[in-house]
């Protein structure tokens, strides 16, 4: 199929958006769920963490570049115009905790692109940010955010108990989806349990799962390599009794030698009751409406992992899909209550931790990857050389 087809998207209007039964109710008992979590492990580590996708599997400084020319109906929001935008990526691992690698959960990843100007989501008014957040496969693991509650109350009564008996769990689990895929299939809750194969994370596509508005429709986003690096690491293993933390090892050994290179694609919605809003679990036909190519973002050999730049990203930034522009506005229930949950998860962070947790603004340096400056007095700055 050629990618640049022409689809007819639908336009975001009035009855898209369906609130749940209670889903007040479910925000506030989200709220205490996931401050449960932060709490009881600030309580055994002494330090506050995210709720979820508390480990780090490297930080990465690079570029976005918006391609020329894009069609109409892509051309919105962050890509209504060409340009290059500094960025900043975090992979992280789902979990509450930071686990031993052997404990092997699907592979995540956030970006923030930085500088961009247009009319914000309430609650950013004043930043400057667009944050995409991803995981490894195409849907979200439940249909609702009631039935995210339910997932998230179990993680939380099982948050920091037996390491050793989920690394057991995960091996058992690695195995049943090796048995599943052996046969051509795929469980995305077996993966989610613990079982995902022990794949290089810089190999995968990214998938943002639930939907966004694009200027007046509607889309998902997705993240796909296309460096011959990257792409050579496509279902590459990775050696799982090589430390606690081998992920991180594959990011810092693939970076210290060479850069990478993916492109940002986006599906637009053409059809409400084939790729509906409102339950995130439904996989958007692809033959319907394909991941189109919008933008290229690059990252340059660099280290992922410092001290400084640990510092910098992991501890005084937070990735949040609410940090937004107003064209690019998160839609559906689990993002409506997603809001309330990161406000809460950031205040936790930075009052727990002492740190201020900042919006970068765009360097006034010459631009180059990894020259944001952080809205810190104006003073520190992300790059510039302590970074990396």
């Amino acid at each position: 199929m050629n990618p640049l087809a022409p689809v007819v998207p639908l336009p975001y209007g009035p009855g898209v958006e369906v609130p749940e039964k209670d889903e007040a109710e479910t925000v506030a008992n989200m709220k205490e769920t996931m401050h449960g979590i932060q709490s009881k492990m600030l309580e055994d580590t002494n330090h506050a963490t995210r709720a979820v996708h508390a480990k780090t599997n490297g930080m990465l400084v690079g570029e976005l570049t918006v391609f020329d020319d894009l069609p109409a109906e892509y051309a919105q929001g962050l890509f209504a115009q060409p340009g290059t935008y500094e960025t900043v990526m975090r992979l992280s691992a789902p979990p509450s905790e930071v686990l031993d690698d052997h404990v092997s959960t699907p592979r995540a990843l956030a970006f923030k692109v930085i500088g961009v100007p247009g009319a914000r989501v309430e609650g950013s008014e004043g930043d400057t940010t667009q944050d995409f957040m991803m995981v490894n496969g195409p849907v979200f693991n439940t249909s609702t955010a009631k039935a995210f509650l339910m997932n998230m109350k179990m993680l939380g009564a099982t948050t920091d108990k037996a390491p050793r008996a989920k690394e057991i769990l995960s091996a058992v689990l690695r195995g049943a989806e090796k048995a599943v895929e052996a046969v051509g299939g795929e469980s995305g809750f077996l993966k989610a349990m613990g079982g995902h194969p022990p794949t290089n994370p810089l190999g995968e596509t990214y998938f943002s799962q639930t939907p966004y508005l694009y200027g007046n429709n509607m889309a998902k986003f997705s993240l796909a390599p296309v460096s011959p690096g990257l792409l050579a690491l496509k279902d590459a293993k990775v050696d799982l009794d090589n430390g606690p933390d081998t992920l991180l090892k594959a990011v810092t050994e693939h970076f210290a030698a060479e850069g990478g290179e993916w492109e940002l694609r986006v599906q637009l919605c053409v059809d409400l009751d084939k790729m509906p809003i409102e339950d995130p679990k439904v996989e958007w036909p692809e033959d319907l409406s394909p991941f189109v190519p919008v933008a290229r973002l690059r990252i340059a050999p660099q280290p992922a992992f410092t001290r400084e730049k640990f510092d910098a990203i992991n501890e005084r930034l937070q990735f949040n899909v609410w940090h937004a522009l107003a064209a690019h506005r998160p839609i559906g229930s689990v993002n409506r209550v997603r809001k309330a949950v990161y406000e809460m998860s950031r205040e936790f962070r930075a009052t727990n931790n002492g740190v201020q947790i900042v919006e970068p603004a765009q360097s006034r340096q010459p631009a180059r990857p990894g020259t944001a400056a952080l809205k810190q007095d104006g003073a520190s700055r992300l790059g510039a050389g302590a970074v990396y």
